[in-house]
């Protein structure tokens, strides 16, 4: 049997037509995998930047530092390096006067001025310079280094460009952003990026900064962080860096805490943030299962001193799940929410204790006159109970005595068991339990001895607990710990 014949003229359409599929498939792949840089281009930001920068100003701080009270290089009166010694301070004991740079922004036409409290801190003499190279003197209106903001007024002769803060809480990763300022000391400059992240936290309480990769260098601190409206959503005041230098990674504090900080340094010249009153801790997943709960949302109270909340019925051991009518999540959400709230005010506060939900009503005090709050402490023991030592729990435990009591540097009225030892082998070790460490509580409950801890172990195994939940102080601050039980 012959093969089949096929025409020339066949193949050559058919060659024809997989060359225009090819063709129309390696179009499509193109559009759709083209570089991302090419899809995100934007129109210049020129227009943008010429109608926000007038409102950006440079800082130059001036401090009077006195001289080293060491011994002194000496120079005849009219030598020729006397000139040379006085220049680089070595003209005896007179004080000599430094300088540093920052940034900042104008928030309103009489001349109120945003920066971070770090690049004033100190100064004896803050000068303002403006884009268009005016220079006017600043003075100090009120700063909170808690946020690292600082409120400044110029007096000017006209009304002043100025800006307006954004809210930075619809901003999202992948936006857009300006940053301007004077890095470097080398003048007016612009850079530009996308927020990275939100919500970061670095090390102080009420921090919710942005993360940007915007170029943030030196001396852009306390300037202006904007979105493509101009408004600010950010105040540039930290980088994360191994050598001092632009990596990427910048950070801004939100708007809508400076806003909330600004408000009250124009209005009273300090902050004044609301405060409930207890130490609190994250929950655990073995806190949590040691306390029969079925989250790890909220707050744990671990002390209740005198204020607000002791006043409202607040204990140690309860968890704060709800504050003003919105769910906790963590310390650091409530912390920052009971500051933003306004002192005075009675807020609604549901916790549970024991598995069941109250509400309080606790009236916020001032956090400010409140700092150094003694902590509550509980009931000393009865007398007639025998300190012995007992290995519970990888712990050597003993009552507490006033040999003990002197050597902790705790008071008489406080009661509990003394560690004074731990197995290195052991969870609780491992947990950070150590040496001096005074219990307090377990399974909620005061413990003055062996006995009565014991008890609690023996109650929370009959009760099906997997862990014991502990009250731990050490020097005077409490926390919770979780301990496995022995099945």
């Amino acid at each position: 049997m012959q093969p089949k014949a096929v025409s020339l003229s066949k193949i050559n359409s058919d060659a024809t037509q997989m060359r225009v599929l090819m063709l129309a498939v390696l179009t499509l792949v193109f559009m759709l995998f083209q570089p991302l840089s090419a899809l995100a281009q934007q129109s210049s930001l020129a227009p943008l930047a010429e109608k926000i920068s007038p409102s950006v100003v440079n800082i130059t701080t001036s401090t009077v530092v006195s001289r080293p009270t060491g011994p002194q290089g000496i120079v005849p009166e009219g030598s020729p390096f006397e000139d040379f010694f006085r220049d680089r301070g070595g003209d005896g004991d007179s004080p000599r006067r430094s300088s540093a740079l920052g940034s900042g922004f104008v928030i309103s036409e009489d001349g109120y001025v945003v920066t971070n409290n770090h690049v004033i801190e100190g100064a004896d003499e803050i000068l303002i310079e403006f884009f268009n190279g005016d220079e006017l003197k600043a003075e100090v209106i009120g700063t909170d280094p808690n946020t690292d903001i600082a409120l400044l007024k110029v007096e000017a002769d006209a009304p002043l460009p100025f800006v307006s803060f954004g809210d930075s809480d619809v901003a999202r990763v992948g936006d857009w952003v300006i940053a301007m300022g004077n890095p470097l000391g080398q003048g007016f400059s612009v850079s530009a990026g996308i927020v990275s992240a939100r919500n970061r936290a670095l090390s102080g309480t009420y921090d919710d900064y942005i993360q940007t990769d915007a170029a943030i260098n030196r001396g852009n601190s306390g300037g202006p962080l904007f979105n493509m409206d101009g408004d600010v959503i950010g105040v540039n005041t930290a980088i994360l860096s191994p050598n001092g230098g632009s990596i990427g990674i910048g950070f801004s504090m939100a708007s809508n805490v400076v806003t909330r900080v600004i408000d009250q340094l124009k209005e009273f010249g300090e902050t004044r943030r609301g405060w409930l009153g207890v130490r609190i801790q994250d929950l655990t997943d073995d806190l949590a299962e040691s306390m029969g709960l079925e989250s790890t949302a909220g707050a744990l109270v671990t002390d209740v001193p005198e204020g607000p909340a002791r006043e409202a019925g607040m204990e140690a051991g309860d968890v704060i799940i709800s504050f003003a009518g919105k769910e906790v999540a963590d310390t650091r959400g409530l912390v920052r929410r009971v500051g933003n709230s306004p002192v005075g005010e009675t807020v609604r506060v549901t916790v549970l204790r024991e598995g069941k939900s109250q509400v309080l009503k606790v009236t916020l005090g001032r956090r400010e006159e409140a700092e150094g709050a003694v902590p509550a402490v509980a009931q000393a023991p009865d007398e007639e109970d025998e300190p012995v030592a007992t290995e519970m729990l990888g712990l050597t435990l003993t009552m507490l005595t006033d040999e003990l009591r002197e050597e902790l540097g705790i008071g008489t009225d406080m009661s509990g068991l003394a560690v004074t030892d731990v197995d290195e082998a052991s969870e609780a070790f491992e947990k950070g339990l150590r040496a001096g460490d005074v219990i307090t509580e377990a399974g909620q409950q005061k413990v003055g001895t062996v006995a009565e801890l014991q008890e609690r172990v023996e109650a929370a195994q009959e009760a099906g607990r997997k862990s014991l939940l502990l009250l731990v102080r050490r020097a005077g601050d409490p926390r919770f710990v979780a301990l496995s039980l022995a099945e």
